[in-house]
């Protein structure tokens, strides 16, 4: 599944495209909560702004549920009851019927009362399980592991890591687009053109704006390549030879065993080749390989 996008700044906007938004439960008018890195000298990177639903002094106690429920009436009512009961407060989630299954999957972001509280819940759950409890019937089985979000924090302090520069205050997403002037104006000054990448985190329901240095080249390149073993690496091993830096990779098979689509994006920027050498040399380098591999798209991202 493809979880990234490229967007361009307008003026200090960035606009999340709709399918990004729709799967993270981004709306006009929700509160994001936002921190600023700086990312090390070493690569393309510069800035990186990580939007989150959740307030970070939650983090600590927000926890992955995943309950797996008979597919009749009644079943999603009693395992919302099962833990409202708990007080502990569902947050975002998503809830989808098995394939090729009688069960319903739903999967949930929750807030703790406090860290650990998982372990109890799960034994409590078993417990109830075990005696044929009318109040748990219709669910079959419960899944609970810590969110871990605060592992996104933890760069700072690893040698090498980003340096965390700045919490913001709460914020509204407006007409789709999450504002950097309120609150990182004073460091994310110019802005307006550059392209960032927007990747997200679906099960830590997060965003992640990336910035690039100056320097930074983008180009996006398609490929019609072989649907076989070390297709890849030999197209990636042309890419590399031009010391070119991979951004993004992504592959999806158009006919299973024959053919599939590669799309890449690529940072040029220390490459001694402009943009333009290297669409015209990437086809004459690609025929020397085994199969057949066409560019269908080369675009510098602008």
């Amino acid at each position: 599944m493809k979880i990234w996008e490229f967007a361009k700044v307008e003026g200090s906007s960035i606009k999340v495209d709709s399918w990004m938004s729709d799967t993270m439960g981004l709306v006009d008018g929700g509160i994001v909560y936002s921190t600023l890195f700086k990312h090390p000298a070493e690569g393309p990177k510069d800035y990186e702004i990580i939007l989150s639903m959740f307030p970070q002094e939650n983090y600590r106690t927000l926890t992955h549920v995943t309950m797996y429920l008979d597919d009749v009436p009644g079943s999603s009512a009693q395992a919302a009851r099962f833990l409202a009961s708990r007080e502990i407060n569902i947050l975002n989630s998503i809830s989808l019927n098995g394939i090729s299954d009688t069960v319903i999957v739903w999967k949930l972001m929750a807030d703790m009362n406090f860290a650990g509280e998982g372990d109890i819940l799960r034994e409590e759950f078993e417990s109830l399980k075990a005696r044929n409890d009318p109040s748990v019937s219709k669910i079959r089985r419960i899944d609970i592991k810590p969110a871990e979000i605060g592992r996104l924090f933890k760069g700072a302090r690893a040698p090498g890591g980003k340096e965390e520069v700045r919490r913001g205050y709460p914020s509204a997403i407006k007409d789709g687009a999450f504002d950097v002037s309120d609150q990182y104006g004073d460091i994310l000054s110019g802005i307006d053109g550059q392209n960032v990448l927007i990747t997200m985190d679906a099960d830590a329901w997060i965003l992640s704006i990336t910035f690039f240095k100056q320097g930074t080249r983008l180009v996006r390149a398609g490929l019609e390549m072989p649907d076989c073993p070390g297709g890849i690496e030999q197209v990636l091993n042309v890419i590399a030879g031009w010391n070119v830096n991979l951004i993004s990779v992504f592959s999806k098979v158009k006919i299973c065993y024959e053919t599939m689509y590669l799309e890449l994006v690529m940072d040029i920027g220390k490459s001694e080749l402009t943009s333009e050498e290297i669409r015209e040399r990437l086809p004459g380098s690609l025929d020397g390989l085994n199969g057949i591999y066409t560019v269908r798209e080369f675009t510098e991202l602008k």
